[in-house]
Protein backbone atom coordinates (compact mmCIF):
# COMPACT_ATOMS: atom_id res chain seq x y z
CA UNK A 1 0.00 0.00 0.00
CA UNK A 2 1.01 3.59 -0.63
CA UNK A 3 -1.65 5.83 0.93
CA UNK A 4 -1.76 9.56 1.49
CA UNK A 5 -5.05 10.61 3.06
CA UNK A 6 -6.45 13.23 5.40
CA UNK A 7 -9.75 12.68 7.19
CA UNK A 8 -11.15 15.77 8.88
CA UNK A 9 -13.04 15.70 12.17
CA UNK A 10 -16.76 15.09 11.71
CA UNK A 11 -16.53 13.86 8.11
CA UNK A 12 -18.56 10.90 6.83
CA UNK A 13 -16.59 9.05 4.16
CA UNK A 14 -17.37 6.00 2.04
CA UNK A 15 -14.43 3.77 1.04
CA UNK A 16 -14.99 1.72 -2.13
CA UNK A 17 -12.84 -0.76 -3.97
CA UNK A 18 -12.72 -4.35 -5.26
CA UNK A 19 -11.74 -7.21 -2.97
CA UNK A 20 -8.03 -7.06 -2.22
CA UNK A 21 -7.78 -3.35 -3.00
CA UNK A 22 -6.61 -2.53 0.53
CA UNK A 23 -9.82 -1.22 2.13
CA UNK A 24 -9.71 -3.52 5.15
CA UNK A 25 -5.94 -3.04 5.48
CA UNK A 26 -6.44 0.71 5.66
CA UNK A 27 -9.10 0.27 8.36
CA UNK A 28 -6.79 -2.09 10.28
CA UNK A 29 -4.10 0.57 10.25
CA UNK A 30 -6.51 3.13 11.69
CA UNK A 31 -7.89 0.91 14.45
CA UNK A 32 -4.46 -0.45 15.43
CA UNK A 33 -4.94 -4.06 14.30
CA UNK A 34 -1.89 -3.26 12.18
CA UNK A 35 0.78 -3.47 13.54
CA UNK A 36 -0.34 -4.74 16.96
CA UNK A 37 -2.10 -7.92 15.73
CA UNK A 38 -0.98 -8.23 12.09
CA UNK A 39 2.77 -7.80 11.77
CA UNK A 40 4.54 -6.57 8.68
CA UNK A 41 6.72 -3.87 7.21
CA UNK A 42 5.39 -0.42 8.06
CA UNK A 43 6.68 2.83 6.58
CA UNK A 44 5.34 6.36 6.52
CA UNK A 45 3.35 8.07 9.27
CA UNK A 46 -0.20 7.79 10.54
CA UNK A 47 -1.37 10.61 12.81
CA UNK A 48 -4.41 10.13 15.02
CA UNK A 49 -5.66 13.53 16.20
CA UNK A 50 -2.21 14.96 15.55
CA UNK A 51 -0.22 12.26 17.36
CA UNK A 52 1.80 9.44 15.82
CA UNK A 53 -0.28 6.28 16.21
CA UNK A 54 2.91 4.38 17.08
CA UNK A 55 2.84 6.18 20.43
CA UNK A 56 -0.40 4.36 21.33
CA UNK A 57 -1.01 0.74 22.20
CA UNK A 58 -4.08 -1.01 20.81
CA UNK A 59 -6.07 -0.31 23.99
CA UNK A 60 -5.43 3.44 23.68
CA UNK A 61 -6.46 3.38 20.02
CA UNK A 62 -9.69 1.54 20.85
CA UNK A 63 -10.68 4.49 23.03
CA UNK A 64 -10.49 6.76 19.99
CA UNK A 65 -11.52 4.52 17.04
CA UNK A 66 -14.20 1.85 17.32
CA UNK A 67 -14.96 -0.76 14.66
CA UNK A 68 -18.29 -2.42 13.82
CA UNK A 69 -17.41 -5.68 12.09
CA UNK A 70 -19.06 -7.17 9.00
CA UNK A 71 -19.69 -10.42 10.88
CA UNK A 72 -21.62 -9.15 13.91
CA UNK A 73 -21.76 -12.65 15.45
CA UNK A 74 -17.97 -12.51 15.75
CA UNK A 75 -18.21 -9.31 17.82
CA UNK A 76 -20.61 -10.49 20.54
CA UNK A 77 -19.18 -11.44 23.94
CA UNK A 78 -22.18 -11.01 26.30
CA UNK A 79 -25.07 -13.35 27.08
CA UNK A 80 -27.54 -10.51 26.61
CA UNK A 81 -27.61 -7.33 24.54
CA UNK A 82 -27.11 -5.25 27.68
CA UNK A 83 -24.09 -7.31 28.79
CA UNK A 84 -22.57 -6.98 25.34
CA UNK A 85 -22.91 -3.19 25.34
CA UNK A 86 -21.47 -3.03 28.87
CA UNK A 87 -18.42 -5.19 28.10
CA UNK A 88 -15.93 -2.36 27.61
CA UNK A 89 -17.28 -0.54 30.68
CA UNK A 90 -16.76 -3.65 32.81
CA UNK A 91 -13.17 -3.86 31.61
CA UNK A 92 -12.71 -0.20 32.62
CA UNK A 93 -14.15 -0.97 36.10
CA UNK A 94 -16.89 1.65 35.68
CA UNK A 95 -19.19 1.73 38.75
CA UNK A 96 -22.39 -0.29 38.32
CA UNK A 97 -24.73 2.71 38.58
CA UNK A 98 -22.77 4.68 35.97
CA UNK A 99 -22.50 1.59 33.75
CA UNK A 100 -26.27 1.05 33.85
CA UNK A 101 -26.92 4.69 32.92
CA UNK A 102 -24.51 4.66 29.98
CA UNK A 103 -25.84 1.36 28.63
CA UNK A 104 -29.41 2.71 28.76
CA UNK A 105 -28.42 5.98 27.06
CA UNK A 106 -26.46 4.24 24.32
CA UNK A 107 -29.26 1.72 23.70
CA UNK A 108 -31.68 4.63 23.26
CA UNK A 109 -29.30 6.21 20.77
CA UNK A 110 -29.55 3.12 18.52
CA UNK A 111 -33.26 2.49 19.31
CA UNK A 112 -32.60 -0.83 21.10
CA UNK A 113 -33.63 -0.06 24.70
CA UNK A 114 -36.57 -2.50 24.47
CA UNK A 115 -34.27 -5.40 23.53
CA UNK A 116 -31.56 -5.20 26.20
CA UNK A 117 -32.66 -8.41 27.95
CA UNK A 118 -32.55 -10.49 24.76
CA UNK A 119 -29.76 -12.88 23.81
CA UNK A 120 -27.78 -11.65 20.78
CA UNK A 121 -28.72 -14.90 19.01
CA UNK A 122 -32.42 -14.00 19.32
CA UNK A 123 -31.97 -10.67 17.53
CA UNK A 124 -32.50 -10.02 13.83
CA UNK A 125 -29.56 -9.10 11.62
CA UNK A 126 -30.39 -5.39 11.82
CA UNK A 127 -30.82 -5.54 15.59
CA UNK A 128 -27.48 -7.33 16.00
CA UNK A 129 -25.82 -4.55 14.10
CA UNK A 130 -27.41 -1.90 16.28
CA UNK A 131 -26.12 -3.67 19.41
CA UNK A 132 -22.64 -3.86 17.85
CA UNK A 133 -22.83 -0.11 17.21
CA UNK A 134 -23.90 0.48 20.80
CA UNK A 135 -20.98 -1.60 22.08
CA UNK A 136 -18.63 0.80 20.31
CA UNK A 137 -20.53 4.02 21.05
CA UNK A 138 -20.76 3.35 24.78
CA UNK A 139 -17.04 4.10 25.11
CA UNK A 140 -17.57 7.52 23.47
CA UNK A 141 -15.03 6.96 20.70
CA UNK A 142 -14.33 9.79 18.25
CA UNK A 143 -14.08 7.67 15.09
CA UNK A 144 -16.56 5.01 13.95
CA UNK A 145 -15.36 2.45 11.39
CA UNK A 146 -18.01 0.32 9.64
CA UNK A 147 -16.76 -2.76 7.77
CA UNK A 148 -19.45 -3.66 5.19
CA UNK A 149 -22.41 -2.90 7.47
CA UNK A 150 -24.98 -3.96 4.83
CA UNK A 151 -23.55 -7.37 3.91
CA UNK A 152 -26.01 -9.54 5.87
CA UNK A 153 -29.05 -7.27 6.08
CA UNK A 154 -32.32 -7.32 4.15
CA UNK A 155 -32.97 -4.22 2.00
CA UNK A 156 -35.20 -2.46 4.54
CA UNK A 157 -32.83 -3.26 7.43
CA UNK A 158 -29.92 -2.01 5.31
CA UNK A 159 -31.79 1.19 4.63
CA UNK A 160 -32.45 1.55 8.36
CA UNK A 161 -28.74 0.98 9.08
CA UNK A 162 -27.71 3.75 6.70
CA UNK A 163 -30.32 6.07 8.22
CA UNK A 164 -29.08 5.21 11.72
CA UNK A 165 -25.45 5.89 10.77
CA UNK A 166 -26.54 9.21 9.27
CA UNK A 167 -28.56 10.05 12.40
CA UNK A 168 -25.58 9.23 14.65
CA UNK A 169 -23.37 11.41 12.48
CA UNK A 170 -25.74 14.36 12.80
CA UNK A 171 -26.36 13.93 16.55
CA UNK A 172 -22.79 13.20 17.65
CA UNK A 173 -20.69 14.80 14.87
CA UNK A 174 -18.36 11.81 15.04
CA UNK A 175 -15.96 10.96 12.23
CA UNK A 176 -17.38 8.03 10.27
CA UNK A 177 -15.68 5.76 7.72
CA UNK A 178 -17.84 3.21 5.87
CA UNK A 179 -16.31 0.35 3.89
CA UNK A 180 -19.02 -1.07 1.63
CA UNK A 181 -19.61 -2.59 -1.84
CA UNK A 182 -23.25 -1.49 -2.15
CA UNK A 183 -22.74 2.08 -3.37
CA UNK A 184 -26.35 2.81 -4.30
CA UNK A 185 -27.59 1.66 -0.89
CA UNK A 186 -25.04 3.74 1.04
CA UNK A 187 -25.99 6.82 -0.98
CA UNK A 188 -29.50 6.53 0.46
CA UNK A 189 -28.08 9.17 2.79
CA UNK A 190 -25.40 11.74 1.86
CA UNK A 191 -21.69 11.28 2.46
CA UNK A 192 -19.05 13.99 2.32
CA UNK A 193 -16.54 12.12 0.16
CA UNK A 194 -16.08 8.82 -1.63
CA UNK A 195 -12.61 7.25 -1.68
CA UNK A 196 -11.95 4.60 -4.33
CA UNK A 197 -9.05 2.19 -3.77
CA UNK A 198 -7.41 -0.30 -6.10
CA UNK A 199 -4.19 -2.31 -5.74
CA UNK A 200 -3.38 -0.68 -2.42
CA UNK A 201 -3.65 2.89 -3.70
CA UNK A 202 -6.25 5.64 -3.65
CA UNK A 203 -7.30 6.29 -7.24
CA UNK A 204 -10.10 8.74 -6.49
CA UNK A 205 -11.12 10.99 -3.61
CA UNK A 206 -14.14 13.04 -4.63
CA UNK A 207 -17.58 14.25 -3.70
CA UNK A 208 -20.34 11.79 -4.71
CA UNK A 209 -21.72 13.79 -7.65
CA UNK A 210 -18.22 14.29 -9.05
CA UNK A 211 -17.36 10.61 -8.80
CA UNK A 212 -20.62 9.36 -10.32
CA UNK A 213 -20.03 11.54 -13.37
CA UNK A 214 -16.72 9.78 -14.09
CA UNK A 215 -15.97 6.33 -15.50
CA UNK A 216 -13.88 5.23 -12.50
CA UNK A 217 -16.53 2.88 -11.08
CA UNK A 218 -16.73 0.75 -14.24
CA UNK A 219 -12.96 0.78 -14.71
CA UNK A 220 -12.45 -0.43 -11.14
CA UNK A 221 -15.17 -3.07 -11.28
CA UNK A 222 -17.58 -1.36 -8.89
CA UNK A 223 -21.30 -1.51 -9.54
CA UNK A 224 -22.78 1.86 -10.41
CA UNK A 225 -26.36 2.70 -9.37
CA UNK A 226 -28.92 1.15 -11.72
CA UNK A 227 -30.48 4.50 -12.60
CA UNK A 228 -27.10 5.69 -13.91
CA UNK A 229 -26.88 2.66 -16.19
CA UNK A 230 -30.37 3.42 -17.50
CA UNK A 231 -29.45 7.05 -18.16
CA UNK A 232 -26.30 5.92 -19.99
CA UNK A 233 -28.29 3.50 -22.18
CA UNK A 234 -30.61 6.41 -23.02
CA UNK A 235 -27.65 8.55 -24.05
CA UNK A 236 -27.97 11.02 -21.17
CA UNK A 237 -24.56 12.19 -20.00
CA UNK A 238 -24.32 12.85 -16.28
CA UNK A 239 -22.07 15.51 -14.79
CA UNK A 240 -21.02 16.84 -11.41
CA UNK A 241 -24.23 18.87 -11.24
CA UNK A 242 -26.46 15.81 -11.08
CA UNK A 243 -28.56 17.41 -8.37
CA UNK A 244 -29.90 19.77 -11.04
CA UNK A 245 -32.97 18.57 -12.93
CA UNK A 246 -31.66 16.76 -16.03
CA UNK A 247 -33.39 16.64 -19.42
CA UNK A 248 -35.30 13.35 -19.47
CA UNK A 249 -36.51 13.61 -23.07
CA UNK A 250 -33.88 11.14 -24.40
CA UNK A 251 -35.01 8.69 -21.69
CA UNK A 252 -38.64 9.05 -22.77
CA UNK A 253 -37.70 8.41 -26.40
CA UNK A 254 -35.58 5.38 -25.45
CA UNK A 255 -38.43 3.97 -23.37
CA UNK A 256 -40.83 4.32 -26.31
CA UNK A 257 -38.32 2.49 -28.50
CA UNK A 258 -37.95 -0.30 -25.93
CA UNK A 259 -41.71 -0.62 -25.56
CA UNK A 260 -42.12 -0.98 -29.33
CA UNK A 261 -39.28 -3.50 -29.68
CA UNK A 262 -40.37 -5.58 -26.69
CA UNK A 263 -44.15 -5.49 -27.01
CA UNK A 264 -44.12 -9.12 -28.14
CA UNK A 265 -41.06 -10.18 -26.16
CA UNK A 266 -41.48 -9.06 -22.54
CA UNK A 267 -42.61 -11.85 -20.22
CA UNK A 268 -42.05 -14.50 -22.92
CA UNK A 269 -39.29 -16.36 -21.05
CA UNK A 270 -41.12 -16.40 -17.75
CA UNK A 271 -44.56 -17.14 -19.24
CA UNK A 272 -43.16 -20.04 -21.22
CA UNK A 273 -41.63 -21.61 -18.12
CA UNK A 274 -44.77 -20.97 -16.09
CA UNK A 275 -46.88 -22.89 -18.62
CA UNK A 276 -44.50 -25.84 -18.51
CA UNK A 277 -44.39 -26.16 -14.71
CA UNK A 278 -47.34 -28.57 -14.31
CA UNK A 279 -45.78 -31.16 -16.60
CA UNK A 280 -42.27 -30.84 -15.22
CA UNK A 281 -40.85 -32.07 -11.95
CA UNK A 282 -37.89 -30.28 -10.40
CA UNK A 283 -38.43 -29.03 -6.85
CA UNK A 284 -42.03 -28.95 -5.66
CA UNK A 285 -43.07 -27.73 -2.19
CA UNK A 286 -46.71 -28.19 -1.15
CA UNK A 287 -48.46 -26.85 1.97
CA UNK A 288 -45.28 -26.76 4.08
CA UNK A 289 -45.60 -26.01 7.80
CA UNK A 290 -42.79 -25.84 10.35
CA UNK A 291 -42.40 -24.59 13.93
CA UNK A 292 -39.12 -24.51 15.85
CA UNK A 293 -39.12 -26.29 19.21
CA UNK A 294 -40.21 -23.97 21.98
CA UNK A 295 -41.54 -21.31 19.63
CA UNK A 296 -45.17 -20.21 19.73
CA UNK A 297 -45.49 -19.08 16.12
CA UNK A 298 -44.85 -21.16 13.02
CA UNK A 299 -41.72 -20.31 11.06
CA UNK A 300 -43.39 -21.55 7.85
CA UNK A 301 -47.13 -21.28 7.25
CA UNK A 302 -48.58 -23.28 4.36
CA UNK A 303 -45.75 -22.59 1.89
CA UNK A 304 -46.14 -23.84 -1.71
CA UNK A 305 -43.96 -23.11 -4.75
CA UNK A 306 -41.95 -24.86 -7.46
CA UNK A 307 -38.54 -24.59 -9.10
CA UNK A 308 -38.61 -26.23 -12.53
CA UNK A 309 -35.51 -27.85 -14.08
CA UNK A 310 -33.25 -25.11 -15.41
CA UNK A 311 -35.00 -22.25 -13.58
CA UNK A 312 -33.23 -19.54 -11.60
CA UNK A 313 -35.59 -18.45 -8.84
CA UNK A 314 -35.05 -15.89 -6.09
CA UNK A 315 -36.29 -16.40 -2.52
CA UNK A 316 -36.57 -13.02 -0.81
CA UNK A 317 -37.96 -11.37 2.31
CA UNK A 318 -36.86 -9.70 5.53
CA UNK A 319 -34.51 -11.33 8.07
CA UNK A 320 -36.44 -14.03 9.92
CA UNK A 321 -39.15 -14.45 7.26
CA UNK A 322 -38.40 -18.17 6.79
CA UNK A 323 -36.06 -18.24 3.80
CA UNK A 324 -33.24 -20.21 5.43
CA UNK A 325 -35.77 -22.44 7.20
CA UNK A 326 -37.15 -23.53 3.82
CA UNK A 327 -33.61 -24.43 2.72
CA UNK A 328 -33.11 -26.48 5.89
CA UNK A 329 -36.34 -28.37 5.22
CA UNK A 330 -35.34 -29.10 1.63
CA UNK A 331 -31.90 -30.40 2.64
CA UNK A 332 -33.26 -32.46 5.56
CA UNK A 333 -31.59 -30.50 8.36
CA UNK A 334 -35.02 -30.09 9.97
CA UNK A 335 -38.24 -32.06 9.46
CA UNK A 336 -41.42 -30.22 8.44
CA UNK A 337 -44.48 -30.58 10.68
CA UNK A 338 -46.65 -31.14 7.61
CA UNK A 339 -46.63 -30.74 3.85
CA UNK A 340 -44.46 -32.39 1.19
CA UNK A 341 -41.16 -31.66 -0.55
CA UNK A 342 -40.47 -33.60 -3.73
CA UNK A 343 -37.68 -33.49 -6.28
CA UNK A 344 -38.11 -34.85 -9.79
CA UNK A 345 -41.26 -36.55 -8.59
CA UNK A 346 -39.62 -38.28 -5.60
CA UNK A 347 -40.75 -37.45 -2.07
CA UNK A 348 -37.64 -36.35 -0.16
CA UNK A 349 -39.06 -37.40 3.23
CA UNK A 350 -37.62 -40.91 2.86
CA UNK A 351 -34.11 -39.71 1.91
CA UNK A 352 -31.26 -39.00 4.35
CA UNK A 353 -29.27 -35.77 4.33
CA UNK A 354 -26.45 -37.53 2.44
CA UNK A 355 -28.85 -38.90 -0.17
CA UNK A 356 -30.40 -35.47 -0.68
CA UNK A 357 -26.91 -33.97 -1.06
CA UNK A 358 -26.38 -36.13 -4.17
CA UNK A 359 -29.16 -34.12 -5.83
CA UNK A 360 -29.19 -30.78 -4.03
CA UNK A 361 -26.24 -28.60 -3.05
CA UNK A 362 -26.60 -26.04 -0.28
CA UNK A 363 -24.28 -23.12 0.38
CA UNK A 364 -24.99 -21.61 3.79
CA UNK A 365 -25.06 -17.90 4.57
CA UNK A 366 -22.30 -18.05 7.19
CA UNK A 367 -19.15 -19.57 5.64
CA UNK A 368 -17.63 -20.34 9.05
CA UNK A 369 -20.35 -22.95 9.60
CA UNK A 370 -19.25 -24.93 6.51
CA UNK A 371 -15.45 -24.94 6.62
CA UNK A 372 -13.78 -28.13 7.90
CA UNK A 373 -10.12 -28.06 6.83
CA UNK A 374 -7.27 -25.62 7.55
CA UNK A 375 -6.08 -25.48 3.91
CA UNK A 376 -8.08 -24.05 1.02
CA UNK A 377 -7.25 -26.80 -1.45
CA UNK A 378 -8.27 -29.55 0.97
CA UNK A 379 -11.54 -27.81 1.79
CA UNK A 380 -12.63 -27.70 -1.85
CA UNK A 381 -11.39 -31.23 -2.57
CA UNK A 382 -13.31 -32.78 0.35
CA UNK A 383 -16.51 -33.59 -1.54
CA UNK A 384 -14.66 -35.37 -4.34
CA UNK A 385 -12.31 -37.23 -2.01
CA UNK A 386 -15.23 -38.69 -0.03
CA UNK A 387 -16.51 -39.98 -3.37
CA UNK A 388 -13.15 -41.62 -4.21
CA UNK A 389 -12.52 -39.47 -7.30
CA UNK A 390 -8.93 -39.86 -8.63
CA UNK A 391 -6.55 -37.17 -7.36
CA UNK A 392 -5.61 -36.07 -10.89
CA UNK A 393 -9.23 -35.26 -11.67
CA UNK A 394 -9.68 -33.66 -8.26
CA UNK A 395 -6.77 -31.28 -8.92
CA UNK A 396 -8.20 -30.20 -12.29
CA UNK A 397 -11.68 -29.57 -10.88
CA UNK A 398 -10.40 -27.84 -7.73
CA UNK A 399 -8.31 -25.43 -9.82
CA UNK A 400 -11.29 -24.78 -12.08
CA UNK A 401 -13.51 -23.94 -9.09
CA UNK A 402 -10.78 -21.77 -7.56
CA UNK A 403 -10.42 -19.81 -10.79
CA UNK A 404 -14.16 -19.26 -11.19
CA UNK A 405 -14.49 -18.04 -7.61
CA UNK A 406 -11.44 -15.76 -7.81
CA UNK A 407 -9.38 -17.78 -5.33
CA UNK A 408 -6.77 -19.42 -7.56
CA UNK A 409 -3.90 -17.18 -6.32
CA UNK A 410 -4.64 -18.43 -2.79
CA UNK A 411 -4.83 -22.15 -3.62
CA UNK A 412 -2.05 -23.04 -1.16
CA UNK A 413 -3.10 -20.62 1.58
CA UNK A 414 -4.61 -21.49 4.97
CA UNK A 415 -8.33 -20.78 5.26
CA UNK A 416 -7.78 -18.41 8.21
CA UNK A 417 -5.87 -16.01 5.96
CA UNK A 418 -9.01 -15.31 3.92
CA UNK A 419 -11.41 -12.43 4.43
CA UNK A 420 -15.10 -13.06 5.14
CA UNK A 421 -16.02 -12.55 1.47
CA UNK A 422 -13.23 -14.86 0.33
CA UNK A 423 -14.41 -17.55 2.78
CA UNK A 424 -17.84 -17.18 1.21
CA UNK A 425 -16.40 -17.87 -2.22
CA UNK A 426 -14.48 -20.83 -0.79
CA UNK A 427 -17.67 -22.51 0.45
CA UNK A 428 -19.36 -21.83 -2.88
CA UNK A 429 -16.44 -23.46 -4.69
CA UNK A 430 -16.65 -26.53 -2.44
CA UNK A 431 -20.26 -27.07 -3.54
CA UNK A 432 -19.83 -26.06 -7.18
CA UNK A 433 -17.21 -28.74 -7.64
CA UNK A 434 -19.85 -31.46 -7.05
CA UNK A 435 -22.16 -30.19 -9.83
CA UNK A 436 -25.54 -30.98 -8.21
CA UNK A 437 -28.72 -30.68 -10.30
CA UNK A 438 -30.22 -28.12 -7.89
CA UNK A 439 -28.21 -25.55 -5.99
CA UNK A 440 -29.56 -23.53 -3.09
CA UNK A 441 -27.37 -20.55 -2.30
CA UNK A 442 -28.02 -18.50 0.83
CA UNK A 443 -26.76 -14.94 0.19
CA UNK A 444 -24.29 -16.05 -2.52
CA UNK A 445 -22.90 -12.59 -3.23
CA UNK A 446 -22.68 -11.14 0.31
CA UNK A 447 -19.29 -9.53 0.90
CA UNK A 448 -18.17 -9.86 -2.72
CA UNK A 449 -17.10 -7.03 -4.96
CA UNK A 450 -18.92 -6.45 -8.23
CA UNK A 451 -16.26 -8.06 -10.42
CA UNK A 452 -16.27 -11.36 -8.52
CA UNK A 453 -20.02 -11.07 -8.10
CA UNK A 454 -20.51 -10.80 -11.87
CA UNK A 455 -18.01 -13.54 -12.72
CA UNK A 456 -19.59 -15.90 -10.21
CA UNK A 457 -23.19 -15.19 -11.25
CA UNK A 458 -22.34 -15.56 -14.92
CA UNK A 459 -20.72 -18.91 -14.09
CA UNK A 460 -23.85 -19.98 -12.24
CA UNK A 461 -26.00 -18.92 -15.19
CA UNK A 462 -23.71 -20.96 -17.43
CA UNK A 463 -24.42 -24.04 -15.32
CA UNK A 464 -28.07 -23.08 -15.30
CA UNK A 465 -28.36 -22.70 -19.08
CA UNK A 466 -25.81 -25.20 -20.41
CA UNK A 467 -26.29 -28.03 -17.91
CA UNK A 468 -29.84 -27.40 -16.76
CA UNK A 469 -28.84 -26.96 -13.11
CA UNK A 470 -31.68 -25.30 -11.21
CA UNK A 471 -30.86 -22.40 -8.91
CA UNK A 472 -32.71 -21.19 -5.82
CA UNK A 473 -31.05 -17.97 -4.63
CA UNK A 474 -31.86 -16.79 -1.11
CA UNK A 475 -30.86 -13.17 -1.23
CA UNK A 476 -31.23 -9.65 0.13
CA UNK A 477 -29.55 -8.26 -2.99
CA UNK A 478 -32.30 -6.71 -5.08
CA UNK A 479 -29.88 -6.11 -7.96
CA UNK A 480 -29.12 -9.83 -8.10
CA UNK A 481 -32.82 -10.68 -8.12
CA UNK A 482 -33.54 -8.17 -10.89
CA UNK A 483 -30.64 -9.10 -13.10
CA UNK A 484 -30.46 -12.89 -12.80
CA UNK A 485 -33.76 -14.37 -11.56
CA UNK A 486 -36.63 -15.01 -13.96
CA UNK A 487 -39.04 -14.91 -11.02
CA UNK A 488 -38.96 -14.57 -7.25
CA UNK A 489 -40.87 -16.06 -4.33
CA UNK A 490 -41.50 -13.52 -1.56
CA UNK A 491 -41.93 -14.44 2.13
CA UNK A 492 -43.16 -12.34 5.03
CA UNK A 493 -43.37 -13.68 8.60
CA UNK A 494 -43.44 -17.25 7.33
CA UNK A 495 -46.17 -16.54 4.75
CA UNK A 496 -45.88 -16.84 0.97
CA UNK A 497 -47.09 -13.46 -0.33
CA UNK A 498 -45.91 -13.29 -3.96
CA UNK A 499 -44.46 -15.31 -6.86
CA UNK A 500 -43.80 -12.91 -9.72
CA UNK A 501 -41.18 -11.46 -12.00
CA UNK A 502 -38.64 -9.43 -9.98
CA UNK A 503 -39.40 -6.08 -11.58
CA UNK A 504 -43.09 -6.50 -10.73
CA UNK A 505 -42.21 -7.19 -7.09
CA UNK A 506 -39.87 -4.21 -6.75
CA UNK A 507 -42.46 -1.80 -8.13
CA UNK A 508 -45.29 -3.01 -5.88
CA UNK A 509 -45.57 -0.82 -2.76
CA UNK A 510 -47.66 -3.35 -0.83
CA UNK A 511 -45.25 -6.27 -1.37
CA UNK A 512 -42.23 -4.06 -0.67
CA UNK A 513 -43.68 -2.92 2.66
CA UNK A 514 -44.78 -6.40 3.78
CA UNK A 515 -41.46 -8.07 2.93
CA UNK A 516 -39.10 -5.20 3.89
CA UNK A 517 -37.75 -4.93 0.36
CA UNK A 518 -36.58 -1.80 -1.41
CA UNK A 519 -38.12 -0.11 -4.41
CA UNK A 520 -35.77 -0.22 -7.40
CA UNK A 521 -34.20 3.09 -8.41
CA UNK A 522 -35.38 2.34 -11.97
CA UNK A 523 -38.94 2.89 -10.79
CA UNK A 524 -37.95 6.14 -9.03
CA UNK A 525 -36.16 7.30 -12.19
CA UNK A 526 -39.23 6.53 -14.31
CA UNK A 527 -41.45 8.49 -11.90
CA UNK A 528 -39.07 11.47 -11.91
CA UNK A 529 -39.01 11.40 -15.71
CA UNK A 530 -42.84 11.20 -15.87
CA UNK A 531 -42.73 8.08 -18.01
CA UNK A 532 -46.23 6.80 -18.86
CA UNK A 533 -45.59 3.27 -17.49
CA UNK A 534 -43.01 3.37 -14.63
CA UNK A 535 -43.48 -0.32 -13.65
CA UNK A 536 -43.19 -1.41 -17.26
CA UNK A 537 -40.03 0.65 -17.71
CA UNK A 538 -38.27 -1.34 -14.99
CA UNK A 539 -39.15 -4.57 -16.79
CA UNK A 540 -38.13 -3.22 -20.19
CA UNK A 541 -34.78 -2.06 -18.83
CA UNK A 542 -34.04 -5.44 -17.24
CA UNK A 543 -34.94 -7.29 -20.46
CA UNK A 544 -32.73 -4.93 -22.50
CA UNK A 545 -29.83 -5.20 -20.08
CA UNK A 546 -30.00 -9.03 -19.99
CA UNK A 547 -29.96 -9.19 -23.78
CA UNK A 548 -27.06 -6.72 -23.98
CA UNK A 549 -25.00 -8.67 -21.43
CA UNK A 550 -25.78 -11.94 -23.25
CA UNK A 551 -24.63 -10.44 -26.54
CA UNK A 552 -21.41 -9.18 -24.93
CA UNK A 553 -20.72 -12.67 -23.55
CA UNK A 554 -21.00 -14.12 -27.04
CA UNK A 555 -18.53 -11.63 -28.53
Amino acid sequence: MDITLTVNRGEKILILGPSGSGKSTLVHCINGIIPHAYKGENTGTLLLFGEDIRNFDIFDISKKAGTVLQDTDGQFVGLSAAEDIAFTLENDCVPAKEMHRRVQETAMLVNMKAHLDKSPQDLSGGQKQRISMAGVLVDNVDILLFDEPLANLDPAAGEDAIELIDELHKKTDKTILIVEHRLEDVLHRPVDRIIVMDHGRIIADKKPDELLALNILKETGIREPLYLSALAYAGIKTDSGMNRQPDYQPLREWDKQLAEEQKNELHVEYAGKAEELPCQCGLEIKNLHFRYTGQKDEALKDISFTVAPGECVGLVGRNGSGKSTIAKCICGFVKPDSGTISYNGQDLAALSIMERAEKIGYVMQNPNQMICFPLIYDEIALGLRTRAVPETEIKTRVYEALTICGLYPFRNWPVNALSYGQKKRLTIASILILRPSLMILDEPTAGQDYRHYTEFMEFLLGLNKDMGISLLLITHDMHLMLEYCTRAVVLSDGNHIADQEPFEILTDDEIIEKASLKKTSLYTLAMNASLPDPRGFAGRYIAFDRKKRANNDRL
